[in-house]
């Protein structure tokens, strides 16, 4: 009998929902099959079968929460075994994915030389079931050594294969210790010191989301071990004002329509200005700086129960139309939690944009791997001087959050002076 484990669909996942069964028991599902539909700390994402048998056991139900990462969720039978098989079944002990730790060991998008667009790199999973190499491909192994990783807890991901062409076998498995189970976790009620300051009744609990705890672990690793310093500047807008009301009044009424946003010329102006200043385009490791080679932006979106940053890949070859069109569809696909990992994993920049709420500046925590974040406020009309007299100018207030290990005061000034000029002089963004 084959164990299915829960998946570990983003680098960023310790536990996820199994929101949906799309089988039951007595089902027959092949290779490819999609067999349930699992909800991640950022999306709802799909499920396929890697083997082939008959559906013998759902070991947990639908809408159950905090499943650990490589906890057993169903048992498929396999050829000549029947529903009886598994009166002697024992769940195999949970093995631990390793987690990344701080933002130097957080996977980074690999980029191909060859300027294709960026892709996660396989390594970036920790490995929850046999890995795909492709559609409809899995680690090889034979049945019996399947069989006894299942009953022993491991990995087969992590196990080199001395058979033919790297098949893994049993001998392979004869070494190879299983991993402690994590301790019980701690949550459920918080504790009487923690409610000890409010009056019985004066609260209710609200249990975290999947979600809102990644986002609690990443931000508080984030702003405990990168040396967090901000700089701020203003930007006039109204050249840039003047040129969108003009380019969206060129837009097709049919195939190529766009519309452009403030926040499309922030995305351009940011890619080009990573460009401008590389030494500012980097993420920090502890064997050395990541040198990025293009400019995969990352913009916050808000969505129920918390946020997400889609990826716009390559945004310094995009125009401004295309930006448009590329950040609309991955909003929108993220606000119905429709994205795939890539899609919102990585990058090398990040930005956040408040403005149209009426924030007139603000500081962003800094997004790993990323060693920058840029917090934009809203567009205001603002008294200024000009040539000695006063004036009255739509302005914008931007703030850099930078990565000390990273970027020194005076790089995140001239990235500053550099994304100002594109912004001011939105001629430039075209060229």
């Amino acid at each position: 009998m084959i164990t299915i484990t829960m998946p570990a669909l983003s680098p960023t996942m310790e536990e996820g929902k199994l929101a949906k069964w799309l089988v039951k028991e007595g089902d027959t599902v092949s290779a490819g099959d999609i067999i349930a539909e699992i909800e991640t700390d950022k999306a709802t994402m799909e499920y396929e079968s890697i083997d082939d048998g008959i559906v013998g056991k759902l070991l947990v139900s639908e809408g159950q929460e905090a499943i650990k990462i490589n906890a057993p969720i169903a048992v498929l039978l396999e050829a000549g075994e029947d529903k009886a098989s598994l009166a002697n079944f024992k769940a195999p002990a949970i093995q631990p994915a390793a987690a990344p730790k701080a933002a130097s060991a957080e996977p980074a998008m690999a980029m191909k030389s060859d300027g294709a667009k960026s892709a996660m790199a396989a390594s970036a999973y920790p490995a929850a079931a046999p890995v795909r190499t492709g559609s409809n491909a899995r680690i090889a192994a034979s049945p019996l050594a399947r069989r006894l990783a299942a009953q022993k807890g491991l990995d087969l991901a992590r196990i080199t294969g001395s058979g033919p062409h790297g098949r893994i076998i049993k001998r392979d498995l004869e070494s190879v210790q299983p991993m402690a189970a994590p301790a019980p976790g701690t949550a459920g009620a918080p504790s009487a010191k923690e409610t000890a300051l409010f009056a019985e009744g004066s609260y209710e609990i609200v249990a975290h989301t999947p979600m809102r705890k990644t986002i609690a672990r990443r931000l508080t690793e984030s702003k405990t071990t990168i040396p967090h310093f901000y700089l701020t500047i203003d930007c006039d807008l109204d050249a840039l004002l003047e040129m969108r009301g003009k380019l969206n009044a060129l837009s097709p009424k049919d195939a190529g329509a766009y519309k452009l946003s403030v926040n499309d010329f922030i995305i351009r102006a940011s890619a080009l200005a990573l460009k401008r200043v590389p030494e500012a385009h980097a993420s920090w490791t502890d064997a050395g700086l990541l040198r990025h080679k293009h400019a995969d932006i990352g913009v916050a979106v808000s969505i129920d129960g918390g946020l997400i940053t889609p990826i716009i890949r390559q945004a310094d070859g995009m125009g401004l139309a295309e930006i448009s069109n590329t950040m609309r569809d991955l909003a929108e696909r993220a606000r119905v939690r429709k994205l795939k990992p890539a899609e919102y994993e990585g990058g090398t920049f990040s930005i956040s944009n408040l403005g149209m709420f009426g924030i007139r500046e603000f500081s962003a925590v800094i997004n790993p791997p990323h060693s920058m974040i840029l917090a934009v406020g809203a567009g205001e009309q603002r008294p200024v001087v000009k040539n000695g007299a006063l004036a009255i100018a739509t302005q914008m207030s931007c703030t850099l959050s930078c990565d000390h290990r990273v970027v020194d005061g005076v790089l995140g000034a001239q990235f500053l002076n550099v994304f100002r000029g594109f912004i001011e002089n939105p001629l430039t963004l075209m060229l």
